[in-house]
């Protein structure tokens, strides 16, 4: 056989990417999204009937407990569709939901929706901001200890180790007593003005909902890369006299990339449901606080929309992070036509 027929050989450790045709593709994406979709309606399901299976009725929240007449009560329960079945209570609220309609608050008889897009703003900053920390942060302390072993980067990683084992709620009040008590650097309370006020007040809220992450984050990256500097064919090039900082660049760090990236996406999706405390503890009047307020006052519309916007977006972005992954990497499997 001749050399022009041969196939050249792939290096170890190295995959050859190939293109999938768009079909497999587009299969591959329909099959999420209707995976999306089927677990927001569960999710739906199970934050409906959840405060439904709580202790104690609708109607005893409504009233307060206060004696009321007959005349009243029938009005309260038609105003709140009491009386309908459950099946249709969660039908008539999923349509709405559906519509952008989640109901009126029964604390503050205003439109859900309005006042959790209100108090929406804090919250989303307040995630942005930490996912910024944690993979600007996270991925250096990482990086450097992978690729340096030292003093250093053991320091780091210890320091980062430590971290990871405090609970969020005990950073914060560490750093309010630090940076706002003791150093009146940053505020104690309170998310701002909007612009940068907002952004100055949040700076401590951020690094607080972003410590354990940021942990967790530069360890996984220490691993990924000293797993791809150990690999045969980057020992290979090495030897072979290529220049380590090229190799380092073409093989080590893309071949650890995707895997950090992944994992660093689902932390982040794992920060909304962390700005509960946060937002409790600095009392930003987020989305996080007001889930908390709600409960304590079973507000059931404002709970109910608040941990459906939680649930739909840590869904949306697992959704995401898994299709860009596999559009990113033509490595990974997806089907047994992939295979």
């Amino acid at each position: 056989m001749s050399n022009a027929t041969m196939s050249a050989p792939v290096p170890s450790g190295q995959v050859k990417a190939k293109q999938r045709p768009a079909g497999v593709m587009l299969r591959f994406i329909t099959a999420r999204v209707v995976g999306l979709v089927v677990t927001l309606f569960i999710a739906s399901l199970v934050v409906f009937g959840a405060l439904y299976a709580a202790p104690g009725s609708p109607l005893t929240y409504l009233t307060h407990g206060r004696t009321m007449s007959p005349d009243a009560i029938a009005a309260i329960k038609a105003e709140y569709h009491l009386d309908d079945s459950i099946w249709q209570q969660y039908l008539r609220w999923l349509f709405g939901v559906v519509h952008g309609d989640f109901g009126t608050s029964i604390i503050y008889n205003q439109p859900v929706s309005s006042l959790v897009g209100s108090r929406a703003s804090a919250t989303t900053l307040l995630v942005l901001m930490a996912s910024a920390i944690v993979l600007v942060v996270g991925l250096a302390i990482g990086t450097l200890a992978g690729l340096k072993p030292g003093w250093l980067s053991r320091s780091a990683m210890a320091g980062a180790t430590g971290v990871m084992a405090v609970p969020t709620f005990v950073g914060a009040v560490v750093l309010i007593i630090v940076f706002a008590v003791d150093l009146e650097w940053f505020p104690v309370f309170g998310a701002g003005r909007a612009g940068l006020d907002e952004v100055y007040h949040l700076v401590l809220p951020s690094i607080a909902l972003a410590l354990a992450s940021v942990a967790f984050v530069a360890r996984l990256a220490q691993t990924a890369i000293r797993q791809e500097l150990s690999a045969d064919h980057v020992q290979t090039a090495i030897s072979r006299g290529l220049p380590r900082r090229a190799v380092v660049r073409r093989h080590v760090m893309r071949n650890a990339a995707m895997p950090v990236l992944t994992v660093a996406g689902l932390t982040i999706a794992g920060l909304i449901a962390g700005s509960v405390v946060v937002e409790q503890v600095f009392q930003l009047g987020g989305l996080g606080q007001f889930l908390v307020n709600s409960v304590q006052q079973k507000d059931f519309p404002v709970v109910q929309a608040i941990c459906l916007m939680y649930v739909a977006a840590f869904i949306v972005l697992n959704t995401l992070i898994d299709i860009a992954y596999t559009l990113l990497d033509p490595r990974v499997s997806i089907g047994k036509k992939d295979s």
